[in-house]
């Protein structure tokens, strides 16, 4: 199963992170001389995200760990065609 993980900071919110590593892949996609069937899953998987979550939610999970000092990862994936994500807080 793929996982992305996603760590945003008080600079760049989970949004603009996920947006940033969608283009990154669509990008590594374009100049891969063969098909790559993982690229091609992440890039999916990405833009479902991007499509579905409410950032606003996600946001205010996020933020109020990084205002103290701690860094915030999410680790997303796919339960069907459904995404999903956990956020995992390191002090």
């Amino acid at each position: 199963m793929l996982q992305i993980e996603l760590v945003p900071d008080l600079s760049h919110c989970i949004e603009t992170v996920v947006k940033r590593e969608y283009e990154g892949t669509l990008k590594q996609l374009l100049v891969t001389a063969e098909g790559n069937k993982e690229l091609e899953e992440k890039a999916e998987m990405l833009q479902l995200f991007l499509e579905t979550m409410d950032f606003k939610k996600l946001r205010a999970e996020s933020e109020k760990y990084l205002v103290e000092g701690k860094t915030v990862k999410f680790v997303i994936y796919t339960e069907g065609m459904a995404p999903k994500y956990v956020m995992q807080v390191v002090s």
